[in-house]
């Protein structure tokens, strides 16, 4: 893998990160109208990234942050052939700067019950686990709510 850059996700990235969302997420992916729907919100409430290996999308994520105010993971994805290679990091790190720079003190996220390894890449970034919600993705696939910050 050459040197991946992050920037700013793209409109014209949408069909890329839908066909990763059906890959990666079978049980729940999100339709490009979704992504359309959060890009819409860019600057003011959203930020989103994709990661890029020459002109190939490898990885995206995506935040929800009111400055101010706490910010919430929206997704985090990375390519099954990039993965393990610490772009999964590089990205959640990406996330917690810009929320920091939006004065944002608490960091929320979903993740599924099933995604061990999603999971530990995230408290390695000192995320916590605080509860679960019964089906969130779906019938039998709980959701592991974690945090990242101050508790208060």
């Amino acid at each position: 893998m050459t040197d991946i850059a992050i920037r700013s996700m793209h409109w014209s990235d949408i069909p890329v990160a839908a066909a990763f969302e059906r890959d990666l997420f079978p049980h729940d992916p999100w339709t490009p109208e979704q992504f359309w729907s959060e890009l819409a919100g860019v600057p003011a409430t959203r930020w989103y990234v994709v990661a890029v290996d020459g002109s190939e999308v490898v990885g995206y994520a995506g935040l929800y942050a009111i400055a101010g105010s706490d910010a919430d993971v929206q997704t985090v994805a990375v390519r099954p052939d990039s993965q393990g290679s610490g772009l999964g990091s590089r990205l959640v790190q990406e996330l917690l700067a810009e929320a920091e720079r939006r004065g944002c003190h608490r960091v929320f996220l979903e993740v599924a019950a099933d995604n061990l390894g999603a999971q530990e890449l995230y408290a390695r970034h000192g995320f916590a686990r605080i509860s679960q919600r019964r089906n969130y993705y779906g019938q039998g696939v709980d959701g592991i709510v974690m945090r990242h910050g101050r508790t208060s």
